[in-house]
């Protein structure tokens, strides 16, 4: 009975202590995403916008562990590289079409962000880099770097990537200004000024995210950037910066993503699943032995009729012969 208590108690703590505390976002995560597709850019060799072109975003996360283990946060820094073939491998982030560096800090357990640890930007929202564990079927708050606000992002069903299933979510941001850049003024329309400060615009056609159910892990991504630029204080788009309408996770990172998602859960499943059944069962066998063997035991005792008499036959009188 106490090998037995001791097996239900341990699989009663993988299931509902250790299990839980184990669903943690990593803090040595070492990952690079890409995302490709078609569209215009901005070439700055022929100050115009150019269309048909291949276009890839790069996108490297890497934990900082020291600074992750000192704060208990999970602390990532990121970066973001936005190129044609012509600047593929990029030698210099300022080749590329767009850069950025960025470092992300969020609650370990509940993906919330947390604004210590150097974080740049400061940004808010549910979900960016991955969504929290356990996710659900509704409308989650998506941090968009570019709009530098968050965007709802509504749940739109299942779907399978790689043969991995998860929920689907998808939004799309209206187009909001988002700075100001100081420009050639024949770009934006005014070629008699020869510097103009003109107005960045951001939209996006779609956002299109896929995450595992348990972890929270993206499998898919798929954005449609439009970037333009604008003359002051007008309504329409001179200048095309960047614009697609669908730019996705290559084959290779769906395969990858989808492979770290499968094994998170199966450590997940190992420790809140497999293991209290294998500790659970056998436990409650020998639970239930040791009750049988504890009333049988008891059952067999039998309370003596009267107070014992030494049997006749076997006394000292009867078996010794008479000396007289």
């Amino acid at each position: 009975m106490g090998l037995g208590t001791f097996l239900l108690v341990l699989a009663g703590l993988l299931a509902w202590y250790v299990e839980p505390r184990a669903a943690r976002t990593s803090i040595g995560v070492d990952a690079t995403t890409v995302f490709t597709g078609t569209g215009r850019h901005f070439d700055t060799a022929k100050t115009r916008t150019v269309g048909g072109r291949r276009l890839t975003i790069t996108r490297q996360v890497r934990g900082d562990v020291a600074e992750s283990e000192r704060s208990g946060r999970a602390v990532w820094d990121v970066v973001t590289s936005v190129d044609t073939d012509a600047t593929l491998p990029a030698a210099d982030p300022h080749d590329a079409l767009q850069w950025t560096q960025e470092r992300w800090v969020t609650d370990r357990a509940t993906n919330a962000p947390v604004h210590c640890c150097g974080e740049r930007p400061v940004f808010e929202g549910e979900a960016y880099l991955k969504f929290p564990f356990g996710v659900r079927k509704r409308t989650y708050t998506w941090w968009d770097n570019t709009l530098g606000a968050t965007v709802p992002l509504r749940f739109s069903g299942t779907a399978k990537v790689q043969g991995h299933e998860g929920y689907r979510f998808t939004g799309a941001v209206a187009p909001a200004r988002t700075g100001s850049r100081l420009v050639p003024g024949r770009i934006v329309g005014q070629p008699k000024k020869g510097r103009v400060l003109a107005e960045e615009w951001y939209a996006n056609h779609r956002v299109e995210l896929v995450a595992d159910r348990r972890t929270g892990r993206i499998v898919y991504a798929a954005t449609g950037p439009r970037e333009t630029l604008r003359a002051p204080g007008t309504t329409k788009d001179a200048a095309v910066l960047l614009d697609s309408e669908k730019i996705a996770f290559t084959p290779a990172t769906q395969r990858a993503q989808v492979a770290l998602a499968r094994d998170d859960n199966a450590r997940l499943t190992l420790l809140g699943t497999t293991l209290p059944i294998v500790a659970a069962a056998p436990g409650a066998l020998l639970v239930l032995a040791g009750i049988f063997f504890v009333v049988r035991g008891r059952s067999g005792r039998r309370a003596p009729d009267g107070p014992g008499r030494p049997d006749p036959d076997s006394s000292p009188t009867s078996v010794e012969t008479s000396t007289m």
